[in-house]
Parts: C-alpha cells; sequence; structure tokens
C-alpha cells in the first residue's frame, strides 16, 4: 500500500479538515440564525419556494461541514457541501446581473463560493483515493 492510499492522520490533515467543516457548519448555522432573511433574500433573487430550498440548501452545508469535521461520511460530506455551492453560488451571487453598486460585493461572494467548492472537490476527490 502507498502513501496515498492510507488515510492522512496527520496534524495538518486533522486542522484542515477541523477548520474546513466548522467553518461551513458554522456558516450553516449563521444561515439557520436569521432565517427568515436569508429567505426573504433568496426570494428576491428570484429562487423557487424560497422557503423550502433555503433551510434544505442550509442542512446540505450543515450535514456536509460536520460530515467533513468529523471525517464521518467524507465523501457523502464533501459532496453535499459541493452540491450546496453549485446550487447556491450561480443564483445567489449574480454579479454579472447585478448593478454597478452591489457588483463589487456580489462578485467578492462569488469568489468566495467557488473556492470553497475547490476546497470541497478536492476533499472529495481525496476521500475517493483512499
Amino acid at each position: 500500500m502507498s502513501e496515498t492510499d492510507t488515510v492522512d492522520t496527520s496534524a495538518s490533515s486533522l486542522a484542515g479538515r477541523l477548520l474546513f467543516g466548522s467553518g461551513l457548519a458554522v456558516l450553516a448555522l449563521r444561515n439557520f440564525e436569521d432565517l427568515d432573511g436569508r429567505i426573504a433574500y433568496a426570494d428576491a433573487k428570484g429562487v423557487p419556494f424560497a422557503e423550502k430550498s433555503v433551510p434544505a440548501a442550509s442542512a446540505l452545508l450543515l450535514g456536509g461541514g460536520l460530515g467533513m469535521a468529523t471525517r464521518k461520511l467524507p465523501k457523502l460530506s464533501a459532496a453535499s457541501v459541493a452540491a450546496f455551492f453549485i446550487g447556491v453560488t450561480p443564483v445567489m451571487h449574480d454579479f454579472w446581473a447585478a448593478d454597478d453598486e452591489a457588483r463589487g460585493e456580489e462578485l467578492t461572494s462569488f469568489l468566495q463560493n467557488l473556492t470553497l467548492l475547490g476546497a470541497a472537490i478536492a476533499f472529495f476527490q481525496r476521500e475517493s483515493q483512499n
């Protein structure tokens, strides 16, 4: 068995998983803390069934983040996080359609989400190799 075939239990790997997963879980919890506001924002963006889709998307992020942090069902957890960002990012942070005043903030949020999506995909790929 090669080095890449084993589970990495190094301190840096553990710290990375804990930081990434717990950070995502906290973002999800913040969504739930202001659920009415998040639903109103999604509704204003034209999200269908916002009152149901916002809590469902937040649950994907929460479950995925907790799973990644604790390494429980890691591939499913990473896929949940990726699904959240794939679904949410282009709809909620459509900087190309924003007015001049909001464009910069939407672009920043879009790029942040794109970065987190990339990390979730890398985590999924890494877990697929183990």
